[in-house]
């Protein structure tokens, strides 16, 4: 179930253990990213979700565009 969050409620969840999914490009990713983020591409996220994620931990999806 996807919804919006907030940043304080990010932090909440990333304490309770969430998988936190940085979903930009690598290049972009490696600039910049949350501590403890995971790399998964907006383009490879329905391949790769499956092998990298936990499905019985929270996922937090986000995109640190600055640009």
């Amino acid at each position: 179930m996807a919804r919006e969050v907030s940043r304080e409620q990010v932090r909440l969840l990333m304490d309770a253990g969430a998988q936190i999914v940085e979903v930009l490009p690598a290049r972009e990713y490696g600039e910049d990213h949350l501590p403890g983020a995971i790399n998964l591409p907006l383009r490879r996220i329905e391949t790769e979700a499956i092998r990298v994620l936990d499905p019985g931990r929270a996922v937090v999806v986000y995109c640190a565009d600055s640009g």
